[in-house]
């Protein structure tokens, strides 16, 4: 039974719940502080918890602009993460091939990689110098909103706890507080429409000889793309194909899918020698109908879940965590209607053009129609040749449809 928001007090001047301690939430947690507008921040992972180790390391694909604005937060690990300067884009058993450059596209890099455990470390540890109120081992959930107020309520056994060196939390056990806004960052919302695109992705880092150095490849197959991605000297792979293809992959001996995967990149990538664990996961692309409630937004996956291809999902989610910010840093009031409205407004394009530019990349050029894979190939060759063309695409999957504000 949802109680009355008037009956959860206030936490300490606190106006902004975020739900959801991972990289997007603690981005738009560092925003707000950095604008003087008090948050408190519910991470369901105790102090000591730790996803499967193969999960901790996977890799993350950043853009720049992602880069630019960790760099404005403190929070960017210069030290762990992997620059991108070159992508090549190719079509297996299909005409048509174009490279991506840094220098071309007018930025120091097209991107990094890094492993998120390395990141939301990063992110963490600016958390814990700023002092911001962060409640780990909590499940927070939005309850009703009423009297310009939501409820946040704490699920139940649920332990608050908190990193050293962060702010003490008031009344840890207090199972109810209120705040003018709740912003959902939680991760995929299993509940939105789905579009499912029956392919699943292989994870894993590749040893290779030479050892990778700043170039990433992306490679479109009949059953899905594949993506190798320079980390740390090896290359981190995702490779996606029918779930039945996906499954053999995964249990086939090393040497059986190193073979497989020479058959499909050839020696671009240079010798494979060695493989390690393979994570499999389905792929679907979700997305909310409106990024908005009442008194209530929805950011990152929460927002929506996209296809991998291109690695665009977290670096749209910062966008939205980014813009969320500038717009709450100074309102009145950060739940208003009128302003979430606002925010929903100047999301839109950017989230839809993006979720469709994904989606025609893991639809339309990978995949078995043959007449569209060689209109696919054709696209390929002419942005090749066009310079002008190759700066825009890589201009728009690095800043996304909107200027940095």
């Amino acid at each position: 039974m949802t109680r009355d928001p008037s009956a959860a007090r206030a936490v300490d001047g606190v106006e902004v719940a975020i739900l959801g301690g991972g990289p997007v939430g603690c981005v738009l947690a560092l925003a707000l502080h950095a604008l003087g507008r008090r948050c408190v921040l519910l991470e369901r992972r105790t102090l000591g918890s730790a996803p499967h180790a193969a999960l901790a390391a996977r890799p993350l694909a950043l853009s720049h602009a992602t880069r630019l604005i960790l760099e404005r937060l403190g929070a960017w690990p210069d030290s762990r993460a992997t620059t991108i300067e070159t992508i090549h884009v190719s079509q297996a058993g299909v005409f048509g091939r174009t490279r991506l450059a840094a220098r071309e596209a007018g930025v120091p890099a097209l991107g990094y990689v890094i492993a998120y455990s390395d990141l939301l470390a990063a992110l963490h540890a600016k958390l814990a110098a700023s002092g911001m109120d962060l409640r780990r081992g909590v499940r927070g959930r939005a309850g009703r909103a009423r009297d310009g107020a939501i409820e946040i309520q704490v699920a139940d056994g649920a332990e608050a706890t908190r990193a050293p060196g962060l702010a003490a939390s008031t009344d840890s056990a207090r199972d109810a507080f209120s705040v003018r806004c709740a912003v959902h960052a939680e991760g995929s919302d299993e509940e939105a429409p789905a579009k499912t695109y029956r392919q699943e992705a292989i994870s894993a880092m590749l040893d290779v000889a030479p050892m990778a150095a700043r170039t990433a490849f992306e490679r479109f197959t009949p059953e899905g793309p594949l993506a190798l991605l320079p980390m740390a000297g090896r290359y981190a792979l995702v490779w996606s194909a029918r779930p039945e293809r996906a499954r053999q992959l995964q249990e086939a001996p090393e040497p059986a899918f190193l073979n497989e995967l020479r058959s499909v990149i050839g020696s671009r990538a240079g010798r494979l020698l060695g493989v390690g664990e393979r994570l499999r996961f389905p792929l679907a692309q979700r997305r909310r109908a409106m990024p908005i409630g009442e008194r209530a937004v929805y950011i990152g996956n929460s927002a929506q879940t996209l296809h991998p291809v291109a690695g665009q999902g977290l670096n749209l989610g910062v966008r939205d965590a980014w813009e969320l910010a500038a717009l709450l840093g100074e309102a009145h009031d950060p739940g208003e209607a009128d302003l979430l409205r606002r925010y929903a407004a100047r999301r839109r394009f950017d989230a839809h053009a993006t979720s469709l530019t994904t989606d025609l990349l893991a639809t339309r050029f990978a995949g078995s129609n043959a007449p569209l894979r060689g209109v696919a190939g054709l696209a390929l060759a002419a942005l090749d040749m066009m310079p002008g063309a190759r700066r825009f695409f890589a201009r728009r999957m690095i800043y996304g449809m909107r200027a940095l504000p």
